[in-house]
């Protein structure tokens, strides 16, 4: 459960600002897109493998 602790006097808009900065924070948005729909473990090791090579390129881009 997110829980953000306000200051007295502090306005809305601040609150929700550290309300979704802290979802973004712990990975609950990222969860929910991820539950969004079934997809089958297949496809989540296809995906798994393409994001491996991606993040290998652009290791070996940084170190050239």
């Amino acid at each position: 459960m997110v829980k953000v602790e306000l200051r007295k006097g502090e306005p809305i808009e601040k609150a929700l600002r550290k309300f979704k900065t802290r979802l973004k924070f712990e990975g609950v948005l990222d969860e929910i897109k991820d539950r969004e729909y079934y997809e089958k473990p297949s496809q989540r090791r296809r995906k798994q493998r393409e994001a491996a090579k991606r993040r290998e390129v652009k290791r070996r881009k940084e170190a050239e």
